[in-house]
């Protein structure tokens, strides 16, 4: 896990700092000197005067309804780069995610049981960006015949991916006009790149299309349409949003509004993963560090997943501040390297 610089506090501070954050993450609830002295060899006095530099320093603050304190987002940063200590993943979770992620078929249901188990091991949110391919290589492509203008496109890509798409093209193909287009294309550019292909062949055939047969304006459009990257070719799957309803810091409407509207047009979030692709190792966004003002009550944590020593994805959790972070982490970095391994 990368660490940050953290303030300058003293031994004592560090300590009632981190028993601070650690009650305030098990409770929810301000935690008040009365608490802390429970836990320290201190006086109610010192404890006040360590709370009060604390506040000084921007590291806690005291909600308007308590007399109580809460850890700030830099509070949260010192405690995660300083204080924290990751605890092993328990069995039970690893053997979860071990034997649910190599039962997966393929790549997209690699993607989709990575999200969901970080959703659900953890009762937040789960992100998954898709994998970010630097090259799509044909291997073979079928087209099938469905009702009315519909046509099902199988797409053998790279070595083992699979895609399956359903196209509606501009009129009716019979079955042998789409198998003489897939076999013309097989046949012409089977190893080669898909956005080459598509450019290639719509620029070269575009001036002669009045004189085209009909197999070879069936293969136009179909590579036209099956070759395109799908419109989630650099999204992302998510997972486990109806969690946020039970957090109570981000139980306000608007708030959930606001994140819900993120989750859905993804473009926040991804911008975030984004950041974390040539990252190594964990990375954790607290608060405003995200730089987006919708995630401001959250903290991310991310880590990149990839195979061949090459990163072609990101994935990670969404939740409130007061998140497990020692839970959190180790759940996502051991995803991260499973997805990884299993691609």
């Amino acid at each position: 896990m990368s660490r940050r610089n953290s303030h300058k506090i003293s031994e004592r501070a560090e300590h009632l700092l981190k028993i601070l954050v650690d009650r305030y993450i098990r409770d929810g609830q301000p935690v008040g000197s009365r608490t802390l002295s429970k836990n320290l060899e201190l006086s109610a006095a010192t404890i006040r005067n360590v709370m009060a530099d604390l506040e000084d320093m921007g590291l806690v603050c005291s909600p308007h309804t308590s007399a109580g304190r809460i850890p700030t987002a830099l509070g949260y940063r010192v405690f995660v780069d300083s204080l924290l200590q990751v605890q092993p993943l328990n069995s039970q979770d690893e053997q979860r995610l071990r034997a649910q992620l190599n039962q997966a078929k393929n790549e997209q249901d690699l993607i989709q049981q990575a999200s969901h188990l970080l959703s659900e091991i953890t009762h937040l949110v789960g992100v998954v960006m898709l994998p970010r391919h630097n090259s799509k290589t044909l291997r073979h492509v079928e087209f099938l015949p469905l009702s009315g203008k519909r046509v099902l496109v199988i797409l053998v890509i790279n070595e083992q991916e699979v895609q399956n798409r359903i196209l509606t093209t501009t009129r009716r193909y019979s079955a042998s006009e789409l198998e003489q287009a897939a076999n013309y294309l097989n046949a012409a550019f089977t190893g080669k790149d898909i956005d080459s292909v598509r450019q290639n062949l719509l620029k070269e055939m575009r001036d002669t299309q009045e004189t085209l047969s009909a197999m070879m304006q069936a293969a136009i459009e179909m590579a036209d349409k099956a070759f395109l990257a799908p419109q989630q070719a650099h999204d992302m799957l998510v997972s486990g949003q109806t969690n946020l309803l039970d957090v109570a810091e981000l139980s306000n409407v608007n708030k959930l509004r606001e994140l819900f509207s993120a989750f859905n047009q993804k473009r926040d979030i991804l911008g975030l993963l984004d950041q974390a692709l040539d990252a190594q190792g964990v990375q954790i966004f607290i608060g405003e560090e995200s730089g987006y003002d919708v995630l401001g009550d959250c903290s991310i944590v991310t880590a990149p997943y990839g195979h061949n020593g090459s990163v072609i994805g990101v994935l990670g959790v969404v939740g409130p501040t007061r998140m497990e972070y020692q839970r959190v982490i180790p759940i996502v970095d051991l995803t991260a390297k499973l997805l990884g391994s299993a691609l």
